[in-house]
């Protein structure tokens, strides 16, 4: 065999304190093929190896040296007891190995023993010996520990403890048990090696006689080695320091050195005590003493070969001796000793024989916290593996198993270490949480209750409530499936033998002695196969994790837990308070207040408690809690951290609820949210930062729960029983917060009123408060988003509160019966209104939000339109009055509003839903005030000019803001008021021209821009196609302006032309008549009954008595153009061409009908007969009959 020693260099601190180093060394042994080893040491409490001394022939090993037994760091353990290389195994040693290297454990190693048990399981085939060990299972780590029977029964014999477990081994294993003791030869042999290796580190130190006591010291290390080992640890002990104190001293790591050995595909973790020395041709050799007469058998040679492996050692030197006289040395290369004369071996059999027993053990040893044991008879070829947890827990009476309270520490160290990398690789939260799971099962909540509360709040701790779960979750299942949340559903799923990795060890017949075992090997010839069992990296433990998509059920999984711990720490706190002790089966009832009566005036007087809870704590917690705790103890710490994770459980579950506009459930999470955080704030002394951050963001959900509510107030009686509606688990966490605090400083903030202004000021209130504890000292450097965030809520009330307000004074006004001055309380209203909206304002600005700042100043400008609708004058008989000065003030204030809003958006792409909505608001206004003025014209303030003056300015301002081009659903509109715009411009200026008198000039600009406008007009009314009585009326007034622009004309020529174009302009109303037939068509069963229609509107919205109305002015305007073009043309002195012989023709027919017509007739046909009249007129336009 080839060794070679790679590296050595120093590493961190060992378990000791000792200075640690790895060296690493790669061994290959050709024996039928390749053997691959590589050895870590991973902590050495041994100098480096001195050079042994060389002795002299005829030496007497009977003889002690003079340092015989003192303590020496070269010998180590084995420099204070005659027992030689290794002391005797306690029973817990791989669990000291373990805690020394938790990083280890759980996946990356197989096996943690003392080498002494690897050694021993490795050549069970060739040994008749006994084998005895007690197995613990940790994710895919097996600890190895041996379990000495004879020791065992002997304090059964003594304490009581395993009785059960000699009475089974008496009635199925050995029937006829005693204590077998050691032969003199043995301490004879141990005693020589002993001295034989303190002369080797001696040097020329002469022979001492042996001291005359050498009997008694056998004797009394005869009687150390059946005394009890045991640590003290699980007997029943006061308190947890007592049994930490324990547990370390019977728990120690008292390995000379810890080795990370890799044997083939095998990992395992050993404690050696093997003393190693220099000198030879390598840097290290391991010495050995042999009775000369009797030649070295296989099983000696496995073991030097197997201690030489697992500590880097390329050489032994073996000392020959005939009854204690030294004879001779020999060196032997570890990759030689499988080839000495009778102890030849293959190493082949010897790695099959590993990886057999290994797969053995992890198919079998398959549920963690359980204490299996492994057993061969002397003798035997059968070896078999029990269930010792099963078995003892299958006997009447309960026995204490030892083993328990260090496999539960050890998983729980185990999961606390995969907790910290856990939160970058969530592959870990599967065998984490079985870790847990099984720490907590084995322990007893009254012994350990510590433990039991950390494991709970770790479980808790699994599940992500600020994130979701990745997508497929395949890295959190580890392989395992999606499946129930409940523990009692999965623990023993996810701890059961996984049947097809077992069946293999049970395919015979099992004898009845065999019931009680889990597996069983039927020859130990079999170990010897080349894998007669599978693979050690085929099997791996079902540590699946639960993973779902629903927020809630989550949430509700780490409440059980949080719940699970705090009855923990409950039950460990012995000064119990005066409270008396609550039922946790009776409610606590969450208050439910009507403040409908006094409205936000009652929350002022409890709101001082929301802000000053919400502040951070200043002074430490010096004195005990209300329920007892001493401030710094566990406790203490443990029931923090679990009030405030369950504080953020039902923020979670309130923030879901708020998504499903569940309000009423949404509520009740977030008050126990508030509850759970106002205990945390019972018991701590001073607020992390990032708890004051979480804080704000539950203030936060509040106030948009509480604004929620106030906006949705037709569901109140389902929000109502949502919100009263208790789990037990809830009642049970509530009852444990109230041991620390009366939680009833966020009630104000937390009760459903049912009251839309109360519920607007609370929500207000979470905002500020949520805001201040952001902007404090303690906050302002680590919460720039989340303070815009609040600034932007804080923003939205103040808005909501505003047009609440608004509303109110809306209402008012509307119930007014009689029109009077505007009333006190109205005042009131608009005051609060523009106060939040001033405010709102403020808050956006802070933020730079120029499209929420310009959505308050739109609503603003409204509450300014309306304060202008409240100053409206009405005379003493209830009629409409002059245009008030009021008014056009508040008018002209809104007018200010909307072009602010314009300019903080700056320009349309900047958000265009919002610029098209101020840019509708802001020519809306426009055009009430032209209206306003053109309808009650202030004539006993101003002259007519200047209203005329006014009324254009505001119109044409508002036409300016009517957005024409751009598609939207406003364009219709848009179309019509600038019709509208349009029609009145030119009605105003047809009132001018009709009374202007002596100015010409201006009488022909009155003229040409009523023309201009009627023009305009009437080309946006045409296309529209929902307002043909506008249509109408535009074109008769039109009609009306020519004719009496005609009326002042004295030439005949001027006047046939005046009445031709009047004439055509009347011709335009077909299209008029075209919609108004159509929409009595489809209406006709409703108005062909009866000649006179009623003067309702059909349901295609068009006014009957409107139409009925305009056809009324139509017919004798139209009767009157043809008489007088009639007339003008019969008249005409010139001889009239044939052109106008056909239109006079035409005319004459046209007014023959008209006349003709009957004045009974139903309207649609009078409509139908106008139809075809003016289709006379204009036969070329014949075709855009949409009839």
């Amino acid at each position: 065999m080839f060794t070679e020693i790679i590296c050595n260099k120093p590493g961190a601190s060992g378990p000791s304190g000792l200075i640690t180093f790895e060296q690493n060394i790669s061994s290959i042994c050709t024996s039928n093929g390749e053997i691959k080893s590589r050895a870590i040491v991973k902590y050495s409490a041994a100098p480096p190896p001195a050079s042994y001394a060389l002795l002299q022939e005829k030496t007497d090993l009977k003889l002690p040296p003079a340092n015989w037994l003192r303590e020496n760091p070269q010998l180590g353990s084995a420099g204070t007891t005659i027992l030689g290389t290794s002391s005797k195994s306690k029973p817990f040693s791989s669990f000291g190995i373990a805690y020394d290297f938790i990083d280890c454990i759980g996946d990356d190693v197989d096996v943690v023993s003392d080498s002494e048990n690897i050694k021993k399981l490795m050549k069970i085939p060739y040994s008749k010996s006994h084998v005895s060990m007690a197995v613990h299972r940790v994710g895919r780590t097996l600890l190895l520990d041996e379990l000495d029977i004879q020791e065992l029964f002997m304090r059964s014999s003594q304490t009581g403890d395993w009785t059960w477990l000699k009475e089974f081994y008496q009635r199925l294993i050995d029937q006829k048990w005693q204590r077998k003791k050691k032969s003199k030869e043995h301490w004879y042999q141990k005693a020589i090696l002993s001295k034989f290796l303190y002369y080797s580190i001696n040097g020329g130190g002469a022979a001492e006689p042996a001291p005359d006591n050498r009997d008694e010291c056998e004797q009394e290390n005869e009687k150390d080695e059946f005394s009890s080992s045991w640590p003290t640890t699980f007997t029943s002990t006061s308190s947890d320091v007592e049994e930490s104190d324990a547990l370390k001293q019977g728990l120690r790591n008292d390995f000379v050195r810890n080795i990370m050995w890799t044997f083939e595909d095998i990992h395992m973790l050993v404690g050696s005590n093997m003393p190693i020395f220099g000198g030879g041709r390598y840097p290290a050799v391991s010495l050995r003493l042999r009775d000369n007469n009797k030649p070295i058998n296989i099983l000696t040679g496995i073991d030097y070969w197997l201690d030489n492996l697992m500590c880097n050692v390329p050489e032994l030197v073996m000392c020959f001796h005939v009854n204690g006289i030294v004879q001779k040395y020999e060196m032997i290369k570890t990759e030689d000793i499988p080839h000495l004369e009778n102890s030849t071996f293959s190493t082949r059999v010897v790695k099959d024989i590993a990886q057999n027993v290994l797969s053995f053990l992890k198919s079998n040893c398959t549920k963690e916290g359980h204490t299996y044991w492994l057993f061969k008879a002397s003798g035997s070829d059968i070896v078999k593996l029990y269930d010792l947890t099963t078995l003892c827990e299958e006997e009447e009476e309960k026995c204490q198993n030892p083993f328990t309270l260090p496999v539960a520490v050890l998983l729980y160290k185990v999961a606390s270490n995969l907790m910290l990398t856990a939160r970058q690789n969530r592959k870990h939260y599967g065998t984490v949480r079985t870790l847990l799971l099984n720490c907590v099962k084995l322990l007893d909540q009254e012994r350990h209750p510590q433990i039991i509360a950390s494991a709970h709040y770790m479980l808790s701790e699994l599940f992500q409530l600020d994130e979701p779960p990745e997508d497929g979750g395949e890295s959190l299942r580890a392989g395992g499936s999606e499946d129930s949340y409940s523990d009692e559903d999965r623990e023993e799923e996810d701890l059961s033998e996984d049947s097809d990795d077992s069946g293999s060890y049970t395919n015979c017949p099992s004898p009845q002695d065999d019931s009680k075992a889990v597996a069983v090997i039927r020859s130990v010839g079999e170990l010897s196969v080349p894998e007669k069992y599978k693979s050690t990296h085929l099997i791996r433990p079902s540590c699946a994790f639960p993973v779902s998509q629903d927020k809630e059920e989550r949430c509700r999984h780490v409440l059980s837990y949080v719940l699970k711990g705090l009855k923990a720490v409950d039950g460990s706190i012995k000064k119990e308070s005066d409270l008396p002790a609550a039922d946790p089966n009776t409610p606590i009832p969450l208050k439910y207040e009507d403040r409908s009566a006094t409205g936000a005036c009652a929350a002022e007087k409890g709101i001082s408690l929301l802000l000053e809870r919400a502040g951070p704590l200043q002074a430490d917690q010096k004195h005990p809690t209300r329920s007892g705790m001493i401030p710094g103890s566990w406790q203490h710490c443990m029931k923090m951290q679990l009030f405030l994770k369950a504080s953020k459980a039902y923020y979670v579950l309130s923030d879901a609820a708020t998504n499903l506009s569940k309000y009423g459930r949404a509520l009740r999470y977030i008050k126990l949210s508030l509850q759970c955080y106002d205990a945390y704030c019972s018991v701590s002394g001073t607020l992390h930062p990032q708890v004051l951050q979480f804080h704000s963001q539950c203030l936060s959900l509040c106030g948009d729960i509480q604004l929620m509510l106030a906006q949705n107030t037709s569901n109140r009686a389902a929000y109502l029983e949502e919100y009263s509606y208790q789990t037990k688990e809830d009642q049970e966490i509530l009852h444990s917060l109230h041991r620390e605090s009366s939680c009833q400083a966020f009630n104000m903030a937390t009760d459903l009123a049912m009251d839309p202004e109360c519920q607007l000021f609370v929500s207000s209130k979470c905002y500020e408060a949520a805001y201040e504890l952001l902007a404090s000292d303690a906050l302002k450097d680590h919460t720039s988003d989340q303070l815009a965030q609040v600034l932007k809520r804080l923003g939205n009330i103040r808005n909501e509160m505003g047009v609440y307000y608004m509303n109110q004074a809306a209402a008012m006004q509307t119930e007014k019966e009689v029109k009077k001055s505007v009333s006190v309380a109205e005042q009131e209203m608009w005051k609060k209104s523009f106060a939040f909206f001033e405010k709102g304002m403020k808050d956006f600005e802070a933020i730079e939000d120029s499209t929420n700042t310009a959505l308050l100043l739109c609503n603003t400008g409204r509450l300014m339109r309306i304060c202008a609708q409240a100053h409206c004058a009405f005379t003493a008989d209830q009629s409409r009055a002059e245009f008030s000065p009021e008014e056009a003030l508040y008018y002209n204030k809104a007018i200010d509003y909307y072009l602010r809003a314009m300019k903080s958006l700056a320009c349309r792409e900047s958000h265009p839903a919002v610029w098209d909505s101020v840019n509708w608001e802001l020519s809306t206004t426009y055009f009430t005030l032209a209206t306003l003025l053109q309808d009650y014209a202030p004539l006993s303030r101003k002259a007519q000019e200047q209203i005329e003056r006014e009324v254009t300015e505001a119109m044409m301002k508002s036409l300016k803001y009517c957005d024409l081009q751009t598609e939207s659903a406003r364009q219709p509109l848009y179309q019509y008021r600038a019709a509208t715009i349009h029609h009145r411009l030119a009605s105003m200026y047809h009132s001018c021209f009709r009374n202007q008198v002596g100015d010409e000039h201006l009488r022909k600009q009155h003229r040409s821009l009523a023309e201009l406008h009627y023009s305009k007009a009437v080309s946006l009314f045409l296309s529209l196609k929902d307002a043909p009585c506008e249509l109408l009326r535009t074109l008769l007034e039109w009609v009306a302006f020519a004719e009496f622009t005609m009326a002042s004309q004295s030439s005949s020529t001027a006047k046939v032309k005046s009445l031709t174009g009047a004439l055509e302009i009347m011709t335009d109303t077909r299209y008029a008549f075209q919609l108004i037939h159509k929409e009595l068509l489809e209406d006709e069963p409703d108005s062909s009954d009866s000649a006179e229609p009623p003067a309702t509107s059909l349901t295609s919205g068009l006014n009957l008595q409107e139409v009925m109305k305009l056809t009324g002015i139509f017919e004798p305007s139209f009767s009157f153009l043809l008489l007088q073009l009639i007339k003008l043309m019969t008249t005409m002195k010139r001889k009239p061409s044939k052109k106008d012989e056909e239109l006079l023709k035409t005319y004459k027919n046209v007014y023959s009908k008209l006349l003709r017509a009957e004045k009974s007739t139903p309207l649609i046909s009078r409509v139908q007969l106008y139809m075809e009249l003016l289709q006379q007129l204009a036969p070329q336009t014949g075709s855009d009959n949409t009839d």
